[in-house]
């Protein structure tokens, strides 16, 4: 028996890093697609003026992020995680392709064929995300909460790589013939490659990682179906009709409506967290910020202060004694986030841009740090299959919040004439 468990333990331990590593890179092409588009704003701001693009392409992304991620997360017993994400990640490749051929095709002019064009693709990577962000927290969930905190992590470092890449590319284009059309085309450049390297990582790397096998065939021993085809991959096969004989109890599971009740909060929690975000991040911040010192580099300060703010907050956590894992805490921590909303609409109209970026910065702050620590303490305790059914719930219901905060978002339009 100890033996056993010194076998255990040294598994779980073994290509730990490694696996966190790959973690990071696959929660980086989860969002280095969008987060491009989104970064590069003030390219399709000049391109598009007429059509409030960074507005209308969050409000297209999101519907078809939240239904997806609804019905996946409703019948996530009986999806093929494998497949799920290596759909998800294939789409995003192809995808961001068309982002550039689409932009050739028309040698980067406007008008709306071009931007309904844009539109769709927006759309394909929301469902790409559905099926990724999804599919990776649930697996991720059976396993180290630290692989969701790197996941988590990789999603925002894509941000801030982004915001830093645009900042380079707005310095060495900015007063070069067709600038920001060039560092538009190498953002989507470097996405692509990224895409397409998560499509490798994760069909041919991350499943057969020891600590991962591990971790799979625990929850298959548990009942858990949608690892199998990933297990199959690595050489591992699980009978679970034997273990069902052996031990009818040890497949007994929570259904999904159980585990909801049981933890609304965690998904309450995720919802509040990014209603508020995107109710200010990134419309508010790119159109409804005024005219200041920075100019035209102002909107690009704040897009990298809140992404490398976010990422700075997606490791915080690591600090056992500011992780949030008090069910109470995380709600009272979250709820007082909404005071963000008048302290933007002051500082907006009479504060500077300091105050403005230290906003930003601590909007950023709080929404990775809480992010993490919701989605890293609701799984504990639960048995593998319902880690991944509740991993898939909260984010439904984090894209949830990000579809109410993006059409929220347009609240500040009004009195301004559109």
């Amino acid at each position: 028996m100890t033996f056993q468990i010194e076998s255990e333990e040294a598994i779980k331990k073994k290509g730990r890093t490694v696996a966190m590593v790959v973690c990071w890179l696959l929660g980086n092409g989860s969002l280095i697609a969008w987060n491009s588009m989104l970064t590069i704003e003030d390219y399709y701001v000049k391109l598009f003026p007429r059509y409030h693009p960074t507005r209308v392409l969050t409000i297209v992304y999101q519907p078809f992020a939240f239904v997806t991620v609804a019905i996946l997360a409703y019948n996530e017993a009986k999806l093929n995680t494998r497949i799920r994400n290596l759909f998800g990640y294939t789409l995003f490749f192809i995808s961001t392709v068309l982002v550039i051929i689409l932009d050739l095709a028309t040698s980067g002019r406007g008008g709306i064929g071009t931007f309904i064009g844009i539109c769709v693709l927006s759309a394909a990577f929301g469902i790409a995300d559905a099926h990724v962000q999804g599919g990776m927290i649930g697996d991720l969930a059976l396993m180290q909460p630290e692989f969701i905190q790197s996941f988590t992590a990789g999603l925002a470092a894509s941000g801030a790589l982004t915001s830093a890449l645009r900042l380079i590319t707005k310095a060495a284009f900015e007063h070069k013939h067709d600038g920001l059309r060039k560092g538009a085309m190498l953002f989507f450049a470097i996405a692509s490659f990224l895409e397409l390297l998560c499509v490798l990582l994760y069909a041919y790397v991350f499943p057969k990682l020891s600590i991962v096998r591990y971790y799979r065939a625990k929850a298959a021993s548990e009942g858990s179906k949608t690892v199998s085809a990933d297990l199959a991959a690595a050489g591992v096969e699980v009978k679970n009709e034997q273990l069902a004989e052996e031990d009818p109890k040890r497949m007994e599971l929570l259904t999904m409506k159980q585990l909801l009740m049981k933890n609304w909060d965690y998904a309450l929690d995720s919802y509040l967290i990014y209603v508020l975000t995107l109710s200010i991040f990134p419309g508010f911040l790119s159109e409804d910020t005024g005219n200041h010192a920075l100019g035209s580099w102002y909107v690009l300060v704040l897009m990298t202060m809140y992404n490398v703010f976010d990422l700075i907050g997606r490791y915080t956590p690591l600090i056992k004694c500011i992780c949030i894992e008090s069910r109470k805490g995380l709600m009272i921590a979250i709820l007082s986030r909404f005071l963000f909303i008048p302290a933007f609409y002051f500082t907006a109209k009479k504060g500077g841009q300091g105050w403005m970026i230290m906003l930003t910065s601590v909007l950023g702050l709080t929404n990775g740090h809480l992010t993490v620590c919701v989605l890293t303490t609701a799984p504990k305790g639960y048995k593998g299959p319902e880690a991944n059914a509740l991993g898939n719930l909260l984010v439904a219901f984090l894209l949830g919040g990000i579809f109410s905060g993006v059409t929220l978002d347009w609240l500040w339009l009004i009195g301004k004439g559109w």
